[in-house]
């Protein structure tokens, strides 16, 4: 029975709201710089139920180090002493203490690299393999959105990365694409009824109503109309979000050329070893006419070496980077284009009249 739940995926994630709200407290104390933290909770029917959290402390590295350092903490050696005694005195408090994943947060959804990668496997081991990674993009929830998303590895991927050969043909004997790294599983929130009661219960002081037109730009109801939809100005966050894909393509560009590079060598390689090789049958063509004895023909194995295929698994991470970009783009852009039509039919229609 328990081979058959372990076995079966987990369906969707449930995430208290007091620990959504600890990950966006830790996460916003620290912006722009990196935090990570621990999830517990239980599992319960193919649900991966999360009650409680408790920070990464931060990891004594200075420089460019420093973001590398924070994001490798969770499968730090410094942080396994600290992360026991911290269940070990959850689970004293008869709070739930079993470790259902880890939680990350990011900058406007930069957050796929090999640190993220070898964290996912870290936890998604064979020992403990019903655990999420839940990424907070805090740049993103400023704008007014919560941006809370819980990832898992496909087992494709982690075949692979069993292996760790990322090579062409490991990559087509598991049929792996960058689409096949990641898997994102559905996400809600949950409120106990103690605290849904309250919210209900709360009381919202009265709220004068706008008078004139000027003062409605000013009504802090949520509901009321207001001119900042017909904001044509270009959102700041689509600039960044394109900065960071033209990074992005740069990144898979310069991969690009090292696949090319090492095709070229690998090629040249291979030359030299077919002229050796059909040299070599000629000589021993001549040695066995004259009764002589013959030379090894696999001697070129030692005196050619052919260059080492580079890893695959950076290009298929800045791919997938790539791809997430490109939507996050297509979706600020098209609210910035449905303004734009909605301008230019009515500045249209003006005219006509």
């Amino acid at each position: 029975m328990a081979d058959k739940i372990s076995s079966s995926p987990i369906k969707s994630v449930r995430v208290d709201a007091l620990v959504v709200l600890k990950i966006c407290k830790h996460a916003s104390n620290a912006h722009p710089a990196i935090v990570t933290g621990q999830l517990l909770g239980m599992d319960v029917d193919n649900e991966l139920q999360i009650t409680n959290s408790f920070p990464f402390p931060d990891m004594p590295s200075t420089g460019e180090d420093s973001a590398s350092g924070a994001a490798a903490a969770p499968r730090s050696k410094n942080n396994t002493h600290y992360q026991s005694e911290m269940v070990r005195c959850l689970r004293e408090m008869n709070v739930d203490a079993n470790t259902v994943g880890w939680y990350q947060s990011a900058n406007l959804g930069n957050f796929l690299n090999s640190n993220f990668i070898e964290n996912q496997y870290f936890y998604q081991s064979p020992l403990n393999e019903r655990t999420v990674a839940i990424v907070h993009d805090t740049a993103r929830s400023t704008a007014g959105a919560l941006s809370l998303h819980a990832y898992r590895l496909t087992p494709a991927f982690m075949a692979a990365q069993k292996e760790g050969k990322f090579t062409l043909e490991s990559l087509a004997k598991h049929n792996l694409t960058y689409r096949d790294i990641l898997v994102e599983i559905p996400l809600t929130i949950h409120n106990s009824h103690l605290v849904t009661t309250l919210l209900h219960q709360l009381d919202t002081p009265p709220t004068a109503v706008p008078l004139s037109v000027s003062d409605i730009s000013a009504t802090s109801l949520p509901l009321y109309p207001n001119f900042d939809s017909l904001d044509l100005s270009v959102d700041p966050f689509l600039e960044k979000h394109c900065d960071l894909l033209l990074e992005s393509i740069e990144s898979h560009y310069s991969e690009v050329n090292n696949q090319q590079y090492y095709s070229r060598q690998l090629a040249r390689e291979q030359a030299k070893i077919t002229a050796w090789q059909s040299k070599r049958k000629q000589e021993n063509m001549v040695r066995s006419a004259a009764k002589q004895p013959l030379l090894p023909e696999d001697e070129w194995q030692r005196l050619f070496k052919l260059p080492q295929e580079p890893s695959r698994l950076e290009t298929l991470l800045v791919s997938r980077q790539i791809e997430q970009y490109a939507r996050q783009v297509d979706g600020f852009a098209a609210v910035a284009s449905a303004k734009m039509f909605a301008a230019n039919q009515g500045l249209v229609r003006t005219e006509d009249n």
